[in-house]
């Protein structure tokens, strides 16, 4: 089978394309004919080994993981003889980043446990946009902050991969949500449901009188003191992605004066990526994809997502 391989860290110019051996199927495993999958800041991070942290997950010398790809969606193509949820022919997705990576392969073996069924009304591209990144705004969102409904949430970086998913999962926990965003995409983040969205190119969030319930900082640099004078007493500010600087500030800063700082880290959980297909079956949450490449444009993908300016979800078509 054709599969990305990379054997070294480094950039896009890493990356190869090779012919190696179809995965052996365990008894517990399913075999998938993987259609499509995405890319993730931590793909990004196995790729490259930064920030080199991510080594002591990865691989200190050299990728542990040789085929990358964690967003997966697929055809079922076999079953091992203990597998009992899933047949020949069942359209899934998954979230691989705790079962191996490897979804930048044609196929895959992967534990039973891991897949969940595609959601019906979504395309094979479409699906593979979702697990990490929705799964992360839940998570951050739903348990970290425990956000209510009426309670007010501003997301910071709205047009990313986790920051569309972030809005829209704001919305269906029945919370109001102010987006941050760049001009160019101030329309997608309106389509999807912001109540109020803020142009950072035209206006500065930190001179309105708003204050928060929650803040979630996907990407930028302000400073943590910026978003924490933006927090109501007992509010959270919760950062899943920025700058280094920003990321350590997030985690010395912990409680001041009953505003909370933290950083939060996305853990694979199947049942979660069964509550988002829920929602999405019910209309309240959709991907939002920037643009789809082939498995031979892989290396091309990578550039163009560490740019950092993608809208939604860079995605890549296996079969």
């Amino acid at each position: 089978m054709k599969a990305i391989v990379t054997e070294k860290y480094g950039n896009s110019d890493v990356i190869q394309i090779k012919e190696v051996n179809q995965p052996v199927l365990a008894d517990d495993h399913v075999l998938v004919r993987v259609k499509a999958a995405s890319i993730n800041y931590g793909n990004l991070a196995l790729l490259t080994g930064k920030p080199f942290l991510a080594r002591f997950v990865f691989g200190l010398t050299k990728p542990k993981f040789a085929i990358p790809g964690g967003d997966m969606s697929g055809v079922v193509e076999a079953v091992g003889s203990n597998v009992a949820k899933f047949q020949e022919g069942d359209e899934v997705f998954a979230d691989l980043s705790g079962a191996g990576w490897g979804s930048f392969a044609e196929y895959v073996s992967v534990p039973e446990s891991v897949l969940v069924r595609k959601p019906v009304n979504l395309s094979f591209e479409e699906a593979a946009a979702v697990p990490m990144a929705a799964v992360t705004a839940l998570q951050a969102l739903r348990d970290k902050a425990r956000v209510q409904p009426d309670q007010k949430v501003l997301v910071y970086g709205a047009s990313g991969g986790v920051g569309t998913f972030a809005v829209q999962i704001t919305k269906a926990l029945g919370a109001k949500v102010t987006a941050v965003c760049s001009t160019r995409n101030v329309e997608i983040v309106r389509s999807i449901g912001a109540d109020t969205v803020i142009d950072y190119k035209v206006e500065d969030f930190t001179k309105k009188s708003d204050q928060y319930d929650v803040i979630l900082g996907t990407n930028g640099n302000q400073p943590i003191s910026v978003y924490k004078s933006k927090l109501r007493p007992g509010g959270m500010f919760i950062c899943v992605g920025g700058s280094g600087s920003q990321l350590f500030q997030s985690m010395v800063r912990g409680v001041t004066n009953s505003k909370q700082i933290k950083t939060f880290l996305h853990r694979p959980k199947t049942e979660d990526l069964v509550y988002v297909r829920e929602l999405i079956e019910a209309g309240k949450v959709k991907p939002v994809i920037d643009r789809s490449y082939t498995l031979a444009e892989v290396p091309e993908a990578f550039t163009y997502f560490a740019e950092g300016h993608a809208q939604g979800k860079v995605v890549i078509q296996i079969q």
